[in-house]
C-alpha cells in the first residue's frame, strides 16, 4: 500500500440483489481533514451551550487550536500592524524597566502612550482567533500596564510627585476613555442585561455608559445600584410581569395596540430604578451614565440627559421619555427637583419621546463631555440590524454598495422632507414621518466595537410585548453569548485607559494621594485648556496704573465733554473705498 494512504472499505447492499464489497484508498491529510471538520463542529456547539465564559474560552482555545489560529497569534509577522514598531518600543519599555531607569521609562512613556499604537488597535486583529489576538500586542499591552503601576508607586525622592500627577492626568487625556453605548429594541433590550452581567464580571463595565429606548432602561438601573446590587441582573430581567397573556398575533394585527400598557412600562421602571436623580446616582456609583431623548415637537434637537447637562433631572423621568415610542406611548414631560427638595416639571413646555428615533448612539456627545474616544455597542435595535451587518461578514464591495444605498436613501429623503416642510401645513403627519425616517437613517450604529446578538423575534409585534420567565432569560443568555466574543478584545483595548482611571483614583482619594499642600493639581486635569500667560496677567495681575480707565456717560455734569462731543467720539469712521471698473 502506498505511504500516507489507508485502505477503506465499503459495503454496498443491493436489495434483491447480492452485497458488494470492494475497497479502495484514501490520503490520511483527507481524513485528518475530517475528523478536524467534526471536532470544530463539537467545539462551536460547546461554546455556544457554555454556562459561562470560563467554559466558553477553554472550547475557544481548543478551536483556535484546529484551526490554526494558535501559531498565528505567536507569529508576529504580518500586514495587518506595524509589528517592527511595537517590538522595537517592547524591547525598550522591558529594557528601562530592567536596569531601573526611571526617568528613562517615564520619557519613553510620554512618547506613545496611543491607543491604536502602529495600528494595533485595528478589528480584523481582534477576529481572527477566538481566544486573543497577537501575542506581541498583549505583551506591549502588559508592559505598558506594568510600566504605570511601577512609576504610580514609585517614591517622590525618585520621582516628584508633582511630577508624576501630571504625567498621569496627561496621559488620561491623551490615551481617553472606553464608553459603553445601549441601543434601542423594544423587549430586545433584555439582550443588553447579558452583556452588562458579562462585563461586570469580568471587571470590564466601563463607567461611561449611555442608552436609549430600552436601553435606558438598563442604563438608568446601572446608574442607581453597586455593582453588588447589580450582580445578578437575570433576577432583575425576570421581574417583568411576564405572567400576562399574550393577546395573540391576529389580534395585535388589527388592533395595532401593545401587549405593554403605559401602566405596565410605570410599574416597571418604579420596581428597578429608585427616585434619584443624576446627580445623586453619579454621587452613589460613581457612573456616568447618560440617557437619549428625542424631541416631541419640530425644530427641536435631542438631549443627552446626566449628571453634568441635567443634574436635577429624575432618572425615571428620563427613562420614560427615552422608552416613549412614537405612536404607542403618549410623549413624557421630564421632572426635576427643586431646591426645596420637591419635584416640579423640567422644561414644562416641551415633550419627549423616544431617543433612538434622533440619537441612538450619542459617541460625538460622549466624547465632549466625557472624553471618550474608544466606544462599545450593544446593538440590538431591529431597525439598525436590517442595514448593518458585522464587519467580518462584508467584503469591500459589500461595504462599497451598502454606504451607498444609504446614501441614496438620505438623498431622496431629503428631497421629499423639504417638499414636505413647504407644505408642512397640509402635511403635518407626513412631514413628521420623513422626519423621523431621515433621523433613523442619519445615524451611525457602529462603534470601536461592535456587539451584535443574532437573536430575532419571530413575531415583529411581539418588540412591545409581555415575555415569560423562560424567554427573558433566552434573552439574557443570548447577550451573554454575543459578549463572550468580544471579551478579550475589550479587556485589551480598554486594559491601558482602566489603569490609569485606577491610579488617578488612588492619587485623588486612595492609598497614593499626596500632601495638598506640596503638589498643585495639574492643569491637565482640567477640560478646558489652560490661560496663557497673557491671559493671566490680563486677567488677575493688572496694576491700578495699567487698568484702562472707564469712559464718562455722555451729558453728565463734570465728564468734561459734551454729549455733541461724545457722540463724534462715538461714531465709527468710514474707510473709503474706490470702486475700479
Amino acid at each position: 500500500m502506498p505511504r500516507n494512504f489507508r485502505r477503506f472499505i465499503v459495503s454496498v447492499h443491493i436489495p434483491e440483489g447480492p452485497t458488494v464489497i470492494s475497497w479502495g484508498l484514501i490520503p490520511e491529510w483527507y481524513e485528518v481533514r475530517v475528523r478536524n471538520k467534526r471536532k470544530l463542529k463539537v467545539l462551536a456547539r460547546d461554546m455556544a451551550n457554555s454556562e459561562n465564559y470560563a467554559d466558553w474560552l477553554g472550547a475557544a482555545r481548543d478551536h483556535d487550536d484546529l484551526t490554526g489560529m494558535t501559531d498565528w497569534r505567536h507569529i508576529e509577522h504580518t500586514d495587518l500592524y506595524d509589528y517592527a514598531q511595537i517590538r522595537l518600543r517592547l524591547d525598550r519599555l522591558r529594557n528601562l524597566r530592567a536596569r531601573s531607569d526611571h526617568q528613562g521609562l517615564l520619557y519613553a512613556l510620554n512618547e506613545g502612550i496611543h491607543g491604536n499604537m502602529g495600528g494595533m488597535g485595528k478589528g480584523v486583529l481582534y477576529r481572527m482567533a477566538k481566544a486573543g489576538t497577537k501575542r506581541l500586542i498583549e505583551d506591549y499591552i502588559d508592559e505598558i500596564d506594568a510600566s504605570l503601576k511601577l512609576l504610580a508607586e514609585l517614591d517622590d525622592g525618585i520621582i516628584p510627585a508633582q511630577q508624576k500627577m501630571d504625567f498621569f492626568y496627561r496621559a488620561n487625556i491623551c490615551f481617553g476613555r472606553s464608553a459603553l453605548m445601549l441601543s434601542g429594541g423594544g423587549v430586545l433590550g433584555f439582550l443588553h442585561l447579558g452583556v452588562v452581567n458579562v462585563l461586570l464580571e469580568q471587571g470590564l463595565l466601563p463607567r461611561v455608559i449611555s442608552g436609549s429606548s430600552a436601553g435606558a432602561l438598563v442604563a438608568g438601573v446601572l446608574a442607581c445600584h453597586t455593582d453588588d446590587e447589580v450582580a445578578d441582573l437575570e433576577e432583575l430581567a425576570i421581574l417583568q410581569n411576564g405572567a400576562k397573556e399574550d393577546t395573540g398575533f391576529l389580534r395585535k394585527l388589527l388592533t395595532g395596540g401593545p401587549s405593554i400598557s403605559l401602566d405596565d412600562l410605570e410599574q416597571l421602571v418604579e420596581r428597578l430604578i429608585p427616585n434619584s436623580t443624576f446627580e445623586e446616582a453619579y454621587a452613589k456609583t460613581g457612573r456616568q451614565v447618560s440617557i437619549t431623548i428625542a424631541p416631541a415637537e419640530p425644530h427641536q434637537r435631542s438631549r443627552l440627559l446626566n449628571a453634568v447637562t441635567s443634574p436635577n433631572v429624575y432618572i425615571r423621568s428620563a427613562v420614560m421619555a427615552s422608552c416613549a415610542v412614537p405612536g404607542v406611548f403618549p410623549a413624557v414631560m421630564l421632572m426635576a427637583r427643586n431646591v426645596h427638595g420637591e419635584p416640579q416639571p423640567y422644561l414644562p413646555g416641551r415633550r419627549w419621546i423616544d431617543g433612538s428615533v434622533a440619537d441612538d448612539l450619542p459617541a460625538k456627545r460622549l466624547s465632549r463631555l466625557f472624553g471618550t474616544n474608544h466606544h462599545i455597542v450593544s446593538m440590538v435595535n431591529p431597525i439598525a440590524t436590517a442595514f448593518i451587518s458585522k464587519d467580518e461578514d462584508r467584503g469591500g464591495l459589500s461595504k462599497a454598495a451598502g454606504a451607498l444605498g444609504v446614501g441614496v436613501g438620505r438623498e431622496f429623503l431629503n428631497f421629499y422632507r423639504g417638499l414636505a416642510q413647504k407644505r408642512g401645513d397640509k402635511w403635518p403627519r407626513f412631514n413628521m414621518m420623513l422626519h423621523g425616517l431621515h433621523a433613523l437613517m442619519d445615524q451611525e450604529y457602529t462603534g470601536d466595537i461592535n456587539i451584535m446578538p443574532s437573536f430575532r423575534l419571530a413575531n415583529p409585534l411581539r418588540l412591545l410585548s409581555h415575555l415569560n420567565e423562560e424567554e427573558l432569560i433566552r434573552l439574557t443568555h443570548h447577550g451573554a453569548h454575543a459578549c463572550y466574543e468580544k471579551v478579550e478584545a475589550i479587556r485589551r483595548c480598554t486594559q491601558i485607559s482602566r489603569t490609569l482611571e485606577d491610579i488617578l483614583y488612588r492619587y485623588e482619594y486612595g492609598d497614593l494621594r499626596p500632601d495638598p499642600a506640596a503638589v498643585r493639581k495639574p492643569r491637565s486635569s482640567r477640560r478646558r485648556p489652560a490661560p496663557t500667560l497673557a491671559q493671566r496677567e490680563r486677567l488677575s495681575g493688572r496694576s491700578d496704573s495699567t487698568r484702562v480707565p472707564m469712559k464718562p456717560r455722555s451729558g453728565r455734569a463734570g465728564s468734561g465733554k459734551s454729549a455733541e462731543a461724545s457722540k463724534v467720539a462715538q461714531k465709527p469712521v468710514r474707510k473709503a473705498v474706490r470702486v475700479t471698473h
